[in-house]
């Protein structure tokens, strides 16, 4: 496994940043190992429903978790209000860093991860194979 460490700073785009630095790097297989910092406005899609919601605020990013493969990537973040109270749903584009975000990103030397419909789920579903 290889690591990646970086910090995303105020003002830029937590997912694009992410997928950018994935493209860039040319990287087929990673994960958050972990990230910590805040956001001033975040964009969810809710849990088990698409309907995805915006919330003009600070946060403290409590945790994101995910994949990134050639073919996309699969977040979720636990973000916390300033009365302590959480909420978290997949990350989408349009959550934007405050004052930092510390980034912990793990890559797989020997695999590639792709993402497919899978029929039963209607999701595109992560396929891991074997590098070759």
């Amino acid at each position: 496994m290889k690591i990646h460490a970086f910090r995303i700073k105020p003002g830029q785009d937590l997912k694009i940043f992410l997928e950018d630095y994935i493209r860039r790097n040319r990287i087929k297989a990673a994960f958050i190992l972990t990230c910590v910092g805040s956001l001033n406005y975040a964009i969810l899609r809710m849990a088990d429903t698409l309907e995805i919601k915006e919330f003009d605020e600070k946060f403290e990013i409590l945790s994101l978790v995910g994949t990134f493969s050639v073919d996309g990537c699969h977040l979720h973040i636990s973000l916390s209000k300033k009365d302590g109270s959480v909420i978290g749903g997949h990350l989408k584009k349009g959550c934007i860093i405050d004052t930092t975000a510390e980034v912990i990103m793990g890559e797989s030397n020997n695999l590639v991860f792709n993402r497919k419909k899978d029929a039963n789920t209607g999701f595109k579903e992560l396929m891991v194979k074997k590098k070759i």
